[in-house]
């Protein structure tokens, strides 16, 4: 066996820390869910904004066809 593979062994004492963490980030990404995908809508929407509408050369020719 090469020696430089044991660089990449990872045993159950590394996995089970790494696993635990990432469990406990996903637990709370799923008890505060409801707000995390309120504030990611509310970026996408200010991102996606559409500028004002502008007028029209046609509404602007002709004032009294506006709806």
């Amino acid at each position: 066996m090469k020696p430089e593979l044991l660089a990449l062994y990872a045993g159950p004492d590394q996995v089970m820390t790494v696993t635990s963490g990432l469990a406990s980030v996903l637990g709370l990404l799923l008890i505060f869910w409801n707000k995390v995908a309120a504030a990611f809508f509310r970026v996408v929407r200010w991102v996606r904004r559409s500028p004002a509408p502008t007028p029209t050369e046609a509404s602007k020719a002709n004032p009294s066809k506006l709806s």
